[in-house]
């Protein structure tokens, strides 16, 4: 049985093989739907369908990666949602903040497939041998995606074991684990002081380098006390940062100390 899902085999079956084919424009129309382009007020993509056909209005006052993905996005609704109109606000794209089984989130798990699907990603990203951010930027060249989208991929198919954290001042937004880390890893909160993340969030500077930091700075528990992991971080968005930790020792990947 295929262990591919559905944008995969969709790709597949139009004879995908680099990401410079993804078309959403042409793999929507395939789809049956139509993908126009307009200033839209009040949310950040729509889609109206009636029987097998649909058209999905994205607003084209955004980045283009985010468009990108907002269109992935609407048409992960035309696959799982079809027979409801959809309208998206800014939130409900790209939220990881969602819970797994919410719409939003299950086409925004559509909308990754599609434009970053993972027999193509995860060949390319293990050839880098990292996780780390200049990894991503050469990803997100490629597959023409965002910083954000493409940080949470390459945690979940890259080569390292790695957690993506998300931080503002006010604290932790939000944070991605792949199913290979073990639970007992949650990053906690707050900031701590000696991380190097924290100059980068209070402006400091944009972004720090890879380096070695003790577990227990991110993890509040005992037995981070005993490991070192790799920390960077880079600024997203003024007073919001994302934090690549990579386990540095496979010991930290056992399910029991």
């Amino acid at each position: 049985m295929s262990t591919l899902r559905p944008a995969e085999r969709h790709l597949k079956e139009l004879g995908i093989r680099k990401p410079s084919q993804i078309h959403l424009e042409a793999i929507a129309f395939h789809a049956g739907a139509l993908v126009k382009y307009r200033p839209l007020n009040g949310c950040e993509a729509r889609i109206l369908g009636v029987g097998d056909k649909a058209v999905i209005t994205v607003d084209n006052r955004t980045i283009p990666a985010r468009q990108r993905f907002s269109t992935a996005h609407e048409l992960g609704h035309w696959h799982h949602h079809r027979g409801r109109s959809s309208v998206c606000r800014q939130d409900d794209i790209g939220n990881p903040r969602r819970f797994p089984s919410d719409p939003e989130r299950v086409a925004d798990s559509y909308a990754a497939d599609l434009l970053m699907p993972p027999y193509l990603f995860g060949p390319i990203a293990n050839k880098a041998g990292k996780c780390n951010f200049k990894v991503v930027d050469d990803l997100r060249g490629e597959f023409k995606t965002s910083i954000t989208a493409t940080a949470i991929r390459l945690v979940e198919y890259g080569p390292e074991p790695a957690i993506l954290v998300c931080h503002t001042q006010k604290g932790r937004e939000w944070f991605r684990r792949p199913d290979h880390i073990p639970e007992r890893w949650f990053p906690q909160k707050e900031l701590d002081a000696d991380s190097y993340a924290i100059d980068v969030l209070y402006g400091k500077d944009d972004g720090s380098r890879r380096r070695l930091m003790g577990a227990e700075a991110w993890f509040d528990s005992w037995f981070a006390k005993k490991y070192q992991l790799y920390e960077e971080t880079r600024q997203i968005t003024d007073g919001k940062i994302l934090t690549i930790l990579v386990f540095k020792d496979e010991a930290m990947l056992d399910e029991e100390e």
